[in-house]
């Protein structure tokens, strides 16, 4: 901080001044070094000097504008500790206002390509962050009808640069939304922004720090607070991402040395230990802003004391955020619409004219547009009417229908794969998603389906997909391996599927299953031959989680029960490699039985770092007379297969059983933003329904597991070491992605 002898300075420069002197505040960009402001708010505020204008540029410009809309420093500080940062800087959609049938597609592949102009473009690299759009929407509600900004509790004004020219531009009237937006598209970061008729950048790349125009509005004394680094030395810019940064930002730089000497009271934040993007840890930099604010309270306390001692209280009226909670809206306008209608978008949103909305039911109805996939970006503008109602217009842009999708995938089990998926909306019918992937490496499957949505709100799906693949695996005698089989299956599928608010789904459905078993390493007992059959099914799922990977809250249930019937086995029996010629003393039949399936997964946040996770699994056949080919293969710790059940402790195919209940616990501790320890322990107990025909009795089983987590653009990266103490083995488990 800039040390003057600040009541000696009032004496002087104020006494003799007829008016009260204007305050002026200046918040600089710096990305989530930005949150360190807060705390300066806190101690104006605490000391009770009042602010008269306020300037700010990129994050900046967002506390600023909603300390100036009448926002309390204190209140900000909650909306901070409130926020999502890892949804809002993404282009993800919540994956809460997906449809169940879409969140079993969402966040699986590392790279989505468009298909624009009759070839698939490279995705632009930059984020829209359609969340970030609709949480600055909500948190500005109250503030909708002042288009001007020089009206708010504090008048605003936030920077800009024009693409098309490179100056900087000042924004102070329109949509405050947009214009924050503006201030803060970060180049290679953020998406330009379309607005007023120019497209804008970040304004750190021209005006980082803009001091002169708190002074142009009319500030007598200024305080200037600023996050900003400078330019990185160059043993520090290791990455392409920083290089971008460091180019736009070269003009910034020079240009904040004279904003400074500008500056009554300057403010330097020390964050070296930060960038612009650890908003993983916004507690601790408000925690540093906190601190400097506390620092600083005593000098704001001396003036806002001396210019009361010679002025008197502050008895101007100051407006506050006014208390707008809902509005009425009587006309709408949907721009930007080509692929899809306004019917369509009406009934997704759930948009019904001539009713009272708040900023919350608003964001609900557009998520839930934005989950169809159909829509790149949706914002909405509230225009006031003479009649004291609104006008909504909504401002669309749609995605393209279709898109190729590449993922790679590697774990212990399967190898390495490439993943391959072409989706298109709309290709054989409306409101459909047709899609076809392809699974290439040391394991072929191949999957293609068709999805059909009926109804007004398309709540209704019938599902058809068939999918192949020739799959290798170990089979094991007392957990030890003694055999090596190639699976070759066939299964089609017929499934209808009503989804009840996005969360549940009830559905009927009859699958044809066929497989071949081939052993290419002889074991002790061996099958080889095909079998098929039918399975007609009933299934119930629950998808509340927030995350598709590494989920802090909520619920996954699959419950699937069914008839398997009509069966077909063509299968030889071995034992030492010699045929078994009296199958019946095997006391096998290939009979109909009952099939049921449960999975339920819960994640309950303990603390901001630390997450308690739950898994109950359970694969039950009733009265299936024939042991091995329907059975259920327990162990691993991803699910690859058909009948597989995961188990922490073993590998895959560890266990064959025809029944079987597993109960796992984790704790999970986000030691930095991406990386993530986790702790696992699981029992289970298999071949305890009598009826069935089984080669053991009912058995129990142990097992621990220790895995290191990243999460980066190619999926999760998890390295594990687990232990069971029916094997009394430690192995290690690598898994690469997501599975096909």
């Amino acid at each position: 901080m800039k040390q003057l002898p600040f009541l000696s300075f009032l004496l002087i420069s104020f006494f003799c001044v007829a008016q009260r002197p204007k305050i002026g505040l200046t918040l600089s960009g710096g990305g989530a070094k930005g949150i360190a402001h807060i705390g300066i708010l806190k101690a104006l505020d605490s000391a009770g000097l009042n602010v008269d204008y306020v300037t700010g540029t990129s994050m900046g410009s967002i506390i600023g504008a909603l300390y100036a809309a009448g926002y309390s420093g204190d209140s900000i500080a909650a909306l901070a500790q409130k926020i999502d940062w890892d949804l809002l800087l993404t282009n993800s959609a919540s994956l809460q206002v997906l449809s169940i049938e879409e969140k079993e597609e969402y966040s699986k592949y590392a790279v989505e390509l468009p298909w624009v102009n009759n070839a698939f473009r490279l995705p632009s690299g930059v984020l829209e962050s359609e969340e970030l759009w609709l949480k600055l929407s909500e948190f500005f509600f109250p503030v909708y009808a002042t288009k001007n900004f020089q009206h708010f509790t504090r008048g605003f004004k936030c920077i800009a640069t024009d693409v098309a020219s490179g100056e900087g531009v000042v924004i102070d009237s329109g949509e405050i939304v947009s214009a924050i937006r503006s201030s803060m598209a970060i180049p290679s970061v953020f998406t330009a922004v379309d607005y007023n008729g120019r497209k804008f950048v970040d304004g750190g790349v021209v005006r980082n720090f803009p001091v002169r125009d708190v002074r142009e509005m009319g500030a007598d004394l200024v305080i200037g607070s600023n996050v900003a680094g400078g330019l990185l030395p160059k043993e520090k810019i290791n990455n392409v991402f920083q290089v971008l940064l460091q180019v736009a930002f070269f003009r910034e730089d020079a240009d904040a040395v004279n904003e400074r000497k500008l500056c009554n009271i300057y403010i330097k934040h020390n964050l070296d230990n930060f960038n612009m993007g650890s908003f993983g840890s916004t507690e601790e930099i408000m925690k540093e802003g906190f601190a400097k604010g506390d620092s600083l309270y005593p000098y704001f306390k001396k003036i806002a004391d001396s210019l009361n001692a010679i002025y008197g209280p502050d008895k101007s009226v100051r407006k506050t955020l006014p208390k707008i909670d809902s509005v009425r809206i009587t006309e709408y306008e949907v721009k930007g619409l080509n692929r899809t209608n306004e019917n369509f978008f009406l009934h997704r949103t759930g948009f019904k004219n001539n009713q009272w909305y708040t900023a919350a039911l608003l964001s609900a109805g557009i998520r839930k547009a934005f989950g169809t996939r159909y829509y790149n970006k949706i914002i909405y503008s509230l225009h006031p009417l003479p009649d004291g109602t609104c006008k909504i217009i909504f401002s669309v842009v749609e995605n393209p229908l279709t898109f190729a999708k590449l993922g790679l995938h590697y774990n212990t089990f399967s190898g390495i794969s490439l993943i391959g998926n072409i989706t298109t909306r709309d290709f054989f019918t409306p409101y459909s998603r047709t899609s076809a992937t392809l699974n290439i490496g040391e394991n072929l499957r191949v999957k293609a389906e068709h999805l059909q949505f009926f109804g007004k709100f398309k709540t209704l799906s019938v599902k058809a997909n068939v999918q192949a693949e020739n799959l290798g695996f170990n089979t094991y005698t007392n957990f030890t391996k003694d055999g090596l089989y190639r699976q070759g299956y066939v299964m089609t599928n017929l499934n209808v599927t009503w989804n009840l608010a996005r969360k549940y789904a009830f559905g009927i459905g009859t699958r044809f299953e066929s497989f071949r078993y081939r052993p290419q390493i002889t074991s002790k007992f061996e099958v080889r031959g095909k079998n098929s059959l039918w399975n007609s099914y009933m299934q119930i799922r629950l998808n509340t989680l927030s995350n598709a990977v590494y989920p802090k809250r909520g619920s996954k249930v699959d419950i699937e029960a069914g008839y398997v019937y009509s069966q077909h086995p063509k299968v030889s029996f071995y034992n030492q490699g010699e045929p078994i010629t009296n199958i019946d003393s095997l006391g096998f039949n290939f009979n109909n039985f009952i099939r049921t399936r449960f999975s339920y997964e819960h994640y309950y946040p303990l603390s901001a770092k630390y997450t308690f996770t739950t898994l109950i699994q359970a694969g039950i056949n009733f009265n299936q007379q024939e042991s091995i080919l329907n059975n259920y293969i327990i162990g691993g710790l991803n699910n690859y297969f058909r009948n597989q059940v995961t188990f922490v402790g073993l590998n895959e195919g560890s266990v064959n059983a025809s029944s079987i209940a597993t109960l796992q616990f984790g704790l999970r501790y986000q030691m930095y933003n991406n990386l993530f320890l986790i702790a696992r322990a699981n029992g289970g107990f298999y071949n305890f329904i009598g009826s069935n025909k089984s080669f053991s009795s009912s058995t129990l089983l142990t097992g621990y597991g220790l895995t290191l987590g990243y999460n980066f653009v190619l999926g999760p990266l998890e390295i594990s070491a687990m232990y069971s103490d029916q094997s009394k083995k430690v192995l290690p488990y690598i898994n690469l992605g997501i599975p096909f």
